[in-house]
């Protein structure tokens, strides 16, 4: 796994990077990056994960039942577990932008109430998209909308902060883990949406999978190019 890629200081809507971000890039089983955790005293962070392989990683309260197994091995599919909440999420390094977003506690940016708290990530992936050209999108600020698939699979719901087209299909999945140090958010956008791993592993019917199917889009952007827009909209 690779080590920080050095400091850097993307521009706020002033041009001005008054509280420089720290951008660290790191390549690895998704399992290991899903472990990372802030150091004791955290600076505001970005993670630019790439996993070395294909993975279904489940949410906190997911168990092994629900997907299967022996499936996901013969196919090559790494089985992870994040810490934060919601439902599953396919990360397939072609197609996956992964950024992870740390925000000191006490930091400006940091908001004690969950649902607001992710808005201003959110607004960033929007203003990113729009440089590349997916849009009209915005920012969720209601609560969770579950979808006909309830809370089993991350893109198959909505909640505050995450980004969504003007017709409901959800293009930036976010999740958040708190603890005393730091807030992370785990941001996830996808080049093209393909529902089929999580149909397979997952064994969804043929409603589920066309509820799926309907539920997210891809930005039809490349990975590289969805990460460094999104780094250029950090807040300073």
């Amino acid at each position: 796994m690779s080590g920080p890629a050095g400091a850097a200081g993307p521009s706020g809507p002033s041009g001005a990077a008054e509280r420089p971000w720290r951008v660290e890039r790191r390549h690895g089983p998704a399992a290991d990056l899903h472990a990372l955790a802030p150091p004791d005293a955290p600076v505001r962070a970005a993670w630019v994960l790439e996993a070395a392989a294909p993975a279904l990683v489940l949410g906190s309260t997911q168990g092994p039942e629900l997907l299967d197994g022996a499936r996901a091995a013969a196919a090559g599919v790494e089985v992870a577990r994040r810490r934060s909440g919601g439902g599953a999420v396919f990360v397939d390094p072609a197609t996956t932008a992964w950024v992870d977003v740390i925000v000191p506690s006490g930091d400006p940016l940091g908001d004690a109430d969950v649902g607001r708290a992710a808005l201003w990530v959110g607004e960033a992936w929007r203003r990113a998209l729009a440089d590349l050209g997916v849009e009209p999108t915005v920012v969720h600020d209601g609560a969770l909308a579950c979808g006909p698939l309830g809370r089993l699979v991350c893109f198959g719901t909505v909640g505050a902060g995450e980004v969504t087209t003007t017709g409901g299909a959800k293009v930036v999945g976010i999740s958040q883990r708190r603890t005393r140090a730091a807030a992370r958010f785990q941001c996830a956008a996808y080049s093209a949406w393909d529902p089929t791993p999580l149909v397979d592993l997952l064994r969804l019917d043929a409603d589920g999978a066309r509820s799926l199917a309907d539920a997210a889009v891809g930005t039809g952007a490349p990975v590289a190019d969805m990460v460094d827009a999104f780094l250029g909209h950090l807040p300073a």
